[in-house]
């Protein structure tokens, strides 16, 4: 049945390594191998409330900065809402869902980056109770180019202002869970687009074509 065919793929990465692009391609690769157009989300964000959380923590107030531990209390707000309120019913209903950013982005941008795993793993663990996406597509790039391609595209938020060694660590802690996790797959997004978005296509479609549909 339809209802059981229903997945979550995420699209994560370093700023600058090609997500929105990626997101993009995954949707119409989704599309194509199941028929259906995935629901597609973002962290933080994805609902009202989320998205109002969004930008507390994109925007830098000088009078009021946002301390690690409540930025990353904030992304974990966002996130249960948006699970709670549309992921898991769209998964309920058979759809896909697609997701720019989940979990792993905490783990390690907060985690690895913050230095913050302890609490991480602890809200993670009280707020998900387990829940992950069924597949992950990182795409993995040196912090040093990510955040050159990421100043092109204009002013860069909050976040994408930190010091290069917080994506170091933030990346470092990406490949951590993904050479643990059979779920991740990794692409070298310092590549070509064309290339970065053919590896996409083999590997989610070789993944996709072992769902079989109704």
């Amino acid at each position: 049945m339809s209802q059981q065919l229903g997945q979550f793929i995420v699209i994560e990465g370093l700023e600058g390594a090609g997500k929105s692009s990626a997101v993009s391609l995954v949707q119409s690769i989704i599309t194509e191998h199941t028929g259906q157009t995935p629901v597609c989300t973002r962290e933080p964000g994805g609902t009202p409330l989320a998205e109002k959380i969004r930008d507390l923590v994109k925007i830098a107030d000088e009078n009021d900065p946002l301390c690690d531990e409540a930025e990353c209390l904030l992304f974990y707000a966002a996130r249960t809402q948006l699970i709670t309120n549309v992921i898991k019913p769209a998964l309920a209903k058979g759809q896909w869902v697609l997701g720019d950013r989940h979990n792993l982005s905490s783990l390690a941008y907060q985690g690895g980056g913050r230095g913050l795993m302890p609490l991480v793993k602890a809200i993670s663990d009280a707020s998900l109770h387990g829940f992950k996406p069924d597949l992950t597509l990182y795409l993995d790039i040196d912090p040093s180019l990510g955040l050159q391609r990421a100043s092109a595209r204009g002013a860069l938020d909050r976040i994408e202002l930190q010091h290069i060694a917080f994506f170091e660590r933030a990346r470092a802690t990406f490949l951590a869970f993904a050479a643990e996790d059979e779920s991740i797959i990794v692409i070298d997004a310092s590549q070509s687009i064309d290339k970065v978005h053919q590896d996409i296509r083999d590997k989610l479609t070789k993944r996709l074509l072992a769902v079989k549909r109704p």
